[in-house]
């Protein structure tokens, strides 16, 4: 019925854990979210720094400060602001979220994904990896979760 890649299981489109993430609930946890604050972020592979990140806090927003480069070309410096928004917890206190700076989204999300620019999964179009699991790679999963939390090797 569909044609290459329509199923489950095959490529299609990249991943969430393909990219490098950008967690506002990690800075928040960790009171990087205050304004004023200054702070480097890296990503790492094998103990190696891959790429990273430089974020200054401003009242509701922060400023990533990064450099990229698309296919091997010449880098090119990047500095934008994403804009936070807030919303209340039920047990007091708040929860900060980030604003897709995408032109035209805008979503608010908890995690945005580099490329040449920061954005959201639905606009940089990733999967998560589940969604490309077969039934028999899902139940293995499972099997492997339970497992686990019984502390079964």
């Amino acid at each position: 019925m569909g044609g290459f890649g329509s199923g489950r299981g095959q490529g299609g489109k990249d991943t969430t854990s393909d990219m490098r993430a950008l967690d506002v609930r990690r800075l928040q946890r960790d009171g990087l979210l205050i304004p004023g604050q200054a702070f480097g972020w890296s990503w790492l592979r094998n103990g190696e720094t891959v790429a990273s990140i430089n974020i200054r806090s401003e009242v509701d927003r922060v400023i990533l400060n990064y450099r990229s480069r698309s296919n091997g070309g010449e880098w090119q410096a990047k500095e934008y602001p994403v804009y936070l928004a807030w919303t209340p917890c039920n047990l007091g206190g708040r929860r900060a979220w980030f604003r897709c700076p995408a032109r035209g989204c805008g979503r608010r999300v908890a995690i945005l994904f580099g490329g040449s620019i920061f954005a959201c999964r639905h606009c940089h179009k990733l999967a998560y990896e589940s969604q490309r699991e077969t039934d028999d790679d899902r139940a293995c999963r499972r099997a492997d979760t339970i497992r686990r939390r019984l502390g079964w090797k």
